[in-house]
């Protein structure tokens, strides 16, 4: 009965979040519905396995729900996480505060981590950020690639005069698409700006953080500015790739094959 609860809160939440995951990349939004319907489960699911059979681990349960909490409020305020991408991480908390061993043996002998058996969630957030940075390579790759194909330049007019910090974030996360695509696909953000001006040569700025606030008003200028010849008819964009997926993808790997970063870190040093 003991891995029972744990195995039914494993189905939980791939099931959820993969819903959840799919809903977000359709969409860009997942509904609070789906959270209200998994966190009574989860948490309804942990009590009573930790009532019934470790009941000296409610302690440890509050102790990783309250980390993880933590961080995913963090990382909301600060911008790093959507509204849900927050609410999934702690819902994952709930569900699976410990490692899932018993049920779930890692395939990989290193994959058992002190952090996955004692906060079982930061591993399914660290997994899912090194594959966030994973797409930030190929981003990065990408676009050098498309420079020596093209021959055409990265940043031009004002945008060569931003911050190395800016360009290098831009090319991570972003490249260079027409402004038809912009228009017409409306999960693309743009990741520069224009000021309307009489001159040849307008201002450009470029966007680190993109939002979805503004968008319509930065497409209308730079568009303004293309047909006017003052800029090109490609500007930098992001297609936004939501970190509930790559949360996802974190727990899917963490079942499998436990606390991805601590294997790499292990095989480093031995």
């Amino acid at each position: 009965m003991l891995t029972l609860f744990t195995t039914a809160n494993i189905i939980v939440s791939l099931t959820i979040l993969l819903y959840a995951s799919w809903s977000d990349y359709k969409t860009r939004e997942v509904s609070n519905r789906v959270w209200a319907i998994y966190a009574p489960i989860a948490i309804a699911l942990s009590l009573a396995e930790l009532l019934i059979y470790e009941p000296t681990n409610l302690l440890g349960f509050g102790l990783s729900f309250g980390v993880t909490a933590v961080i995913a409020i963090l990382l909301f305020y600060a911008g790093g996480f959507g509204g849900a991408d927050s609410k999934a991480l702690m819902c994952i908390a709930l569900a699976l505060p410990f490692s899932v061993g018993t049920v779930s043996p890692p395939l990989s002998p290193l994959g058992e981590s002190p952090l996955a058996q004692n906060i079982f969630p930061l591993t399914v957030f660290s997994n899912g950020v090194l594959f966030a940075a994973a797409t930030a390579v190929y981003m990065l790759l990408y676009n050098v690639v498309w420079h020596v194909r093209t021959g055409k330049k990265l940043f031009e007019g004002t945008l060569a005069q931003q911050s190395v910090g800016k360009k290098l974030l831009v090319m991570i996360t972003g490249h260079r698409v027409s402004l038809q695509k912009l228009k017409d696909t409306w999960h693309v953000y743009p990741m520069e700006d224009v000021q309307e001006s009489d001159e040849d040569s307008p201002k450009r700025t470029l966007l680190a953080v993109p939002k979805d606030e503004g968008r319509t008003e930065i497409i209308t200028r730079l568009s303004k500015a293309a047909a006017t010849g003052k800029i090109d008819g490609h500007v930098w964009a992001t297609p936004g790739l939501p970190m509930l997926i790559f949360i996802t993808a974190g727990l899917i790997v963490a079942l499998l094959f436990g606390d991805v970063v601590w294997i790499l870190i292990s095989a480093v040093l031995h």
